[in-house]
C-alpha cells in the first residue's frame, strides 16, 4: 500500500516542480493521440457519411467490416504496421520504423473505424425526409455535409471522446511500432510498462496519474463542447 501512496506524491511531486522529462512524455502523448485522432477525424467523418447516404452493392460487407475494425485488438494493428514498415517491408524503405510517425500510423488504424462507424451509426439514425429537405433546398453536397454533422454535433462528439480514449490509452501497438525509446518515442503507457518490469511502482503509479490527469482534462474539454452542442439543439 505505501508504494501506491507514494507513487501518487511521486506523481503530484513530478508536476508540481515541473519535471522535464515527465512533461516531455505526457507532451508527446498527447502530440502522438492529437494527430492520429485528427487524421481520423479527417478521413472518418466523410467515409462514414458517404457510406450512410450512398447505396451499392457490398454495402453491408464495408460496414461489417468498419464495425469489426472497431474492435480489432490494437497488438494486431501494431503487427500489420510492423510488418509492413520494417525494413524488409513493402515500406521499409521509407525509414518509419520505431519513430513517431509510425505509431501515428498505428493510432490512426485504431480510431479510423471508431470514428468512421460512429459517425455512420448517427446519421443512419437521421431521418431520411431531412436530407432530402436539405437537398430541396438548394444545397449543394458541400453544404448538405456540414448541415448534417451539424445534426450528429452530440454523438459525434461521443465519437471524438471514444476515438481519443482508444489511442491515448493504447500500448501494444505503439510499443510494437515504436520501440519504447527513452526521449524519442517513450509515451505515458509505455513508460508505465517498462517501469512495472523494472519493479518502479512508485514511478509508474506517477505516469499512471498523470495519464489520468491528461485523459479526464482532454475529455472534460470535449464534454463541455458536446454539452453545449446538446443545449443549442434544444
Amino acid at each position: 500500500m505505501n508504494f501506491i501512496l507514494q507513487g501518487f506524491y511521486e506523481a503530484m511531486r513530478l508536476l508540481f516542480t515541473g519535471d522535464s522529462a515527465t512533461y516531455e512524455i505526457a507532451l508527446r502523448s498527447l502530440e502522438v493521440s492529437a494527430v492520429a485522432l485528427a487524421v481520423s477525424l479527417v478521413l472518418g467523418v466523410p467515409a462514414g457519411t458517404a457510406i450512410a447516404l450512398a447505396h451499392f452493392p457490398g454495402r453491408r460487407l464495408v460496414v461489417a467490416v468498419i464495425n469489426t475494425g472497431m474492435g480489432v485488438p490494437p497488438v494486431v494493428v501494431g503487427l500489420i504496421v510492423a510488418l509492413f514498415l520494417w525494413r524488409t517491408g513493402p515500406l521499409g524503405s521509407l525509414g518509419l520504423m520505431y519513430t513517431l510517425q509510425a505509431m501515428i500510423i498505428a493510432q490512426v488504424l485504431i480510431a479510423l473505424p471508431i470514428v468512421a462507424g460512429l459517425s455512420l451509426a448517427a446519421l443512419q439514425q437521421l431521418d431520411q425526409g431531412f436530407r432530402l429537405q436539405i437537398m430541396a433546398l438548394g444545397a449543394g453536397r458541400w453544404r448538405t455535409f456540414l448541415l448534417l454533422i451539424r445534426e450528429i454535433r452530440v454523438p459525434l462528439m461521443a465519437a471524438v471522446m471514444a476515438a481519443f480514449g482508444g489511442v491515448i490509452s493504447e500500448v501494444g501497438a505503439v510499443l510494437m511500432v515504436g520501440g519504447n525509446i527513452v526521449g524519442q518515442t517513450q509515451v505515458l503507457t509505455t513508460g508505465i510498462v517498462t517501469d512495472v518490469s523494472m519493479g518502479l511502482f512508485a514511478s509508474a503509479v506517477a505516469l499512471a496519474v498523470v495519464l489520468m490527469i491528461l485523459s479526464f482534462t482532454t475529455n472534460y474539454a470535449m464534454t463541455i463542447i458536446q454539452q453545449h452542442g446538446s443545449k443549442s439543439r434544444t
